[in-house]
Order: structure tokens, then sequence, then C-alpha cells
């Protein structure tokens, strides 16, 4: 993990930021192009790290594995003419490649597509809707019948390097800075020295500024000033 997050972090960045989508809602009898089609103005996925997210979807670099998509799944319906550029691709690695570089433009992003979905199998908790198939695959509409424990779902996970963690670095350093550091003597006595804490928070800071884009910056600045 901390090799990956090296290889997606340049110009003094160090951190990056986790999302998922647990199940990836793939649509039961869809082709993976139809089911992303649904998502051009948003990505499926939620973030898991505690930033505060973004209304634009903007990254610096990332790296995206989706499971539990077959390969054949590419194939919408033989014979029919391409609805969109995502049905033109011959690979569901080229199909979430290119969703990426459209909803990501410029940023360095990588990606891996595996036929294994992850097994949800006792002891694993059924808090699945209804409105899941056994493989995890999502329905128009809740079935007649009693549905059936989920099996296995496809799961899509990322790291990005990402502008939403400048106001979470930020945000810690704000904290930081107000804190009473005379009221800690135990802290410092440990060995560390008022200097070092101080130039490990201007670090911070630095750091969190590696990752501003201009106006979403200058807001979560406010917002924390604020605070």
């Amino acid at each position: 993990m901390m090799h990956l997050a090296e290889t997606l972090n340049f110009s003094g960045r160090k951190v990056v930021a986790a999302w998922a989508s647990v199940p990836f809602p793939a649509l039961h009898g869809y082709s993976l192009p139809d089911t992303l089609c649904a998502y051009q103005q948003d990505v499926p996925w939620k973030l898991l790290s505690s930033c505060r997210e973004q209304k634009v979807s903007c990254c610096f670099a990332q790296s995206v594995v989706l499971r539990g998509i077959r390969k054949e799944s590419h194939i919408s319906c033989p014979g029919k003419q391409p609805t969109s550029p995502l049905h033109t691709c011959e690979s569901t690695e080229q199909i979430l490649q290119y969703y990426l570089h459209t909803m990501f433009p410029g940023a360095f992003s990588t990606s891996h597509v595996l036929e294994q979905p992850c097994n949800t199998l006792p002891p694993y908790p059924q808090f699945f809707s209804p409105l899941l198939t056994r493989q995890g695959f999502l329905l128009d509409r809740p079935p007649s019948y009693s549905p059936a424990a989920v099996d296995s779902i496809p799961v899509l996970a990322a790291l990005q390097s990402s502008p939403v963690l400048h106001t979470l670095l930020y945000s810690l350093y704000k904290d930081l800075q107000k804190l009473n550091t005379g009221r800690w003597a135990s802290f410092f006595s440990a060995g560390v020295e008022q200097d070092d804490f101080q130039e490990a928070l201007q670090e911070l800071r630095t750091l969190s500024q590696c990752y501003e884009t201009g106006f979403e910056a200058d807001e979560s600045e406010e917002e924390a000033d604020s605070d």
C-alpha cells in the first residue's frame, strides 16, 4: 500500500484517499458500458477517507480495480450500432480506462478488471438491498419472490491522489495549531522538541498546499478558518 501511494504521488504529495463501491452498481442483464453510461455526471463510488467530497470530480493520479465483471460484459447487443464511445471498446479493461480518462481528464490513471467477485457467504453480514441478485447485480424492480442470500458482489476500489485531501490536511494543521503545547509537558518530556513540533506543523501545512486547485482550495481554507 505504501509503495502504491508513492507511485500515485508527485510534486511533493504523499497522501492518497480511498474510494469504493460495495457493491458496484452493475445492472443485471446490462453491459458494463450501459452501466457506466448512467454515471456520466458523477462516478459510481464513494469517498471512504474522512474528507469533504467535492462537487466536481478531480484527481491528480489514481489506481482503480473493478472485480466481479465478466470479460464478455462489454458486449451490449451483437450487431447493434454503438450508442457511445464506451460501446466501441474491445475489452472491459479498455472500457474502464476510457471512462476514467473521460471523468478525470489529464489525470494519471491505472485500472484493472478481475472476473473473480468478492464472496459474501456466511459469516458475511446480509445487509444488502432486495434489489440485488445472488451474484450482486442490480434489478430494475424488487422481485416478486423472496430474494435469496447474496453469494457474491462486484466491487470497485480506488486510491486517488486528490484535491479532497487539501481540506483534510489543512483542517488537521489548523486543529494542531490551536493546541496549547505548554499544557503537554509529558509529550515534550518524551523527547519531542518544541522546534521539531513547529517544523512538523509547517510541513503539514506545506503538504496540504500541494493539493490546492484554485477555487476549491480557497473555499476549503475559508471554511477551516471559520472553524
